[in-house]
């Protein structure tokens, strides 16, 4: 299956001045039962206030390429062991009120098994980070949900699409 690129623009704040780069590798991860797990993010910044849904995922450290960064990110975020099973694809989009550039690298993992989180300091304070464990409808759901808010409505339009291609994906493996 042909890998996505996904070319999204930020609608909800107007652009001040030029952005930066940020490579970002993100996940969907399912378990052998057919679960999806997400995290669940509480945030109280200058995007609001709100509670998202979001893909499993973080920056791109230096001299990492992303299969390296989403199997640290999946350690970190959900204390997860996962494996690769594909590339889904990549999601550029922008986020116009802090001048950023995403480049999302997705990634469609299975989890071999859970350990310890190991979550920085912002992730536990600032974002009040949780799993979640889901069925395919239950995350969509919730992803509609957060369409509520700027800041979801740019979440649920980047994963969206993502988490519709891993389903055909999986489908497709039986």
């Amino acid at each position: 299956m042909t890998e996505l690129s996904i070319e999204l623009k930020d609608n909800e704040w107007p652009l001040t001045g030029p952005c930066h780069d940020r490579s970002i590798a993100r996940a969907i991860c399912i378990d052998d039962e057919g679960y999806f797990y997400f995290v669940r993010v509480n945030r109280d910044d200058h995007f609001g206030k709100a509670t998202l849904i979001e893909t499993s995922g973080g920056g791109i450290e230096e001299g990492e390429d992303p299969y390296t960064a989403i199997g640290r990110e999946l350690k970190e975020e959900l204390g997860a062991e996962t494996e690769v099973i594909c590339k889904i694809g990549t999601v550029s989009d922008y986020y116009n009120l802090i001048n950023r550039h995403n480049i999302n690298h997705y990634f469609l993992c299975r989890i071999r098994s859970f350990g310890e989180k190991h979550m920085t300091q912002q992730e536990i304070e600032d974002f009040h980070m949780s799993t979640l464990k889901m069925t395919y409808e239950e995350a969509v759901s919730e992803y509609e949900k957060c369409k509520k808010t700027p800041l979801g409505r740019l979440i649920a339009n980047r994963e969206l699409p993502i988490l519709e291609r891993a389903k055909e994906i999986l489908d497709k493996e039986g």
